[in-house]
């Protein structure tokens, strides 16, 4: 061999070594670092291309120094929380050991059915502006529900109120044209999260922001599970289906964590740590009566945050767990504490659409539910449009909504926001809501997972091979 083959055979061996030992010293979890080893060291070319570009977190440092000049620190815990109901005092000490941010009291959480509801609520709040905008969201369509967005923020923007629009750099290209051009063209600061780009190289495509909210005048927040657009509106023109989902509108002290992190957001994708705008008097004093806790997780983290207080929530329940989410591959300690909860008596709901806009989920999902079903876990497919609704509400008193879903994108690989409710009014509703579904829908058993036909079920293994990626 010429010198320059050797050379270059000691550059791919050197590079493909380098990846290896980097995923054993930096991956957490043995099934994915063995993965990677096993990819970078038996494709040499490909497997240390494939592992830079999906492989590593290149977010963490960045956000925690950009997280420290907007005094949002997740890992705080010198605060006093208000008094919680005595059940749920250890979830509440869990929830704060993780997320250090304070319970939140004297607020007021309304629900909201679908675009129909949320959409006048949200552009009315916005037409009432006094101060500032903050408008976070992971699709924002340029169709008629989205133009209205636009027409209401531009608006804002014109009679001189702070209006700052952070859309997901990835989730724009759902829609096209993009609304990012009409709302630069009206002046509206609009900065994207991680955008995928060639010049200057941009190749991530992971690590997306899900988190979807509105913050006005510090007063007045909205969250939940709803993107923007007309795929949100169950009543759509030529007959088509539109998206079931809840979106929340909230009032009191908690909206002040939701603009903390919109901030937090905002200062790592426009790339500076500006000045948060001149604080506002704070929210009025018993606007409602739950407390109320944000949750902050992404892969910035050191911990899988969210698992930590899910695990939790579900360890403490004793009478009733009720589930409803669009997407569901559990984490296996998430999976070992939902059986343990069906064991020992306490009911397990979990409500899932029949009909997934993402069929491969659908399919890997299926795979899995005998594991759960199997211990005495109940597991629902609803019937008509897809339900987009992400909840948790644990013996009616303990609640938890927000952008993510129950699956490995969400947990590991997403930016979200959960909120975290301990109120028994609210907690009841919820779980009527999640009930009044759960009746509406046909339960799987173990009889119909195990009559599926050969070909199904090697399709849905296939898919569940997938699940970290998924």
């Amino acid at each position: 061999m010429q010198p320059l083959q050797w050379i270059v055979l000691a550059l791919i061996a050197l590079v493909s070594t380098g990846s290896a030992l980097h995923a054993l010293l930096y991956k957490r979890e043995p099934p994915a670092a063995f993965a990677w080893i096993a990819t970078c060291l038996l494709f040499p070319v490909v497997g240390p291309v494939l592992y830079y570009l999906f492989g590593i977190n290149r977010v963490r440092t960045r956000a925690r120094q950009l997280r420290q000049p907007l005094g949002y620190n997740p890992d705080r815990t010198d605060h006093d929380d208000p008094p919680v109901p005595a059940a749920f005092r250890t979830q509440a000490q869990i929830s704060g050991a993780v997320a250090g941010l304070a319970i939140t009291a004297g607020n007021r959480i309304e629900p909201l059915s679908g675009g129909e509801q949320a959409y006048p609520a949200m552009l009315e709040a916005i037409a009432g502006a006094r101060h500032r905008v903050y408008l976070s969201t992971y699709i924002f369509e340029s169709n008629h529900s989205g133009e209205r967005f636009i027409t209401a923020l531009s608006a804002a923007h014109q009679r001189g109120v702070d209006v700052r629009v952070l859309l997901d750099g990835a989730g724009e290209w759902y829609s096209w044209p993009r609304a990012r051009r009409a709302l630069r063209r009206a002046g509206v600061a609009t900065v994207r999260f991680l955008p995928p780009r060639l010049l200057p190289p941009n190749p991530v495509i992971n690590l997306r922001n899900h988190r979807k909210l509105l913050i006005i005048d510090g007063r007045e927040a909205f969250t939940g599970g709803m993107n923007i657009g007309d795929r949100h509106l169950m009543d759509r023109p030529r007959g088509r289906r539109g998206v079931r989902d809840l979106h929340f509108r909230i009032e009191g002290a908690l909206t002040t964590q939701l603009e903390q992190v919109f901030l937090d957001d905002w200062a790592f994708a426009s790339d500076a740590a500006p000045t948060p705008p001149t604080p506002l008097p704070p929210p009025p004093a018993g606007a409602g009566t739950a407390l109320a806790r944000t949750l902050v997780d992404g892969p910035n983290e050191d911990l899988q945050r969210l698992t930590m207080v899910l695990v939790g929530a579900v360890a403490a329940a004793r009478e009733h767990i009720a589930i409803m989410t669009p997407y569901f591959l559990p984490p296996r300690e998430l999976v070992a504490a939902l059986q343990a909860a069906a064991v020992r008596g306490t009911r397990v709901d979990i409500v899932l659409p029949g009909r997934n806009n993402l069929p491969f989920m659908h399919w890997a999902t299926r795979n899995m539910l005998w594991e759960l079903v199997k211990w005495g876990v109940r597991v629902y497919y609803q019937d008509g449009a897809f339900d987009h609704t992400k909840l948790l509400v644990v013996d009616g008193h303990y609640t938890q909504l927000g952008s993510a879903n129950l699956d490995p994108r969400s947990l590991r690989l997403n930016f979200e926001v959960v909120v975290e409710v301990y109120d028994e009014h609210f907690g009841a509703a919820m779980a009527s809501h999640v009930e009044r579904a759960r009746d509406a829908s046909e339960r799987v058993t173990l009889e119909s997972l195990d009559a599926r036909p050969l070909l199904p079920r090697i399709r849905d293994a296939i898919a569940w091979l997938f699940t970290p990626y998924l």
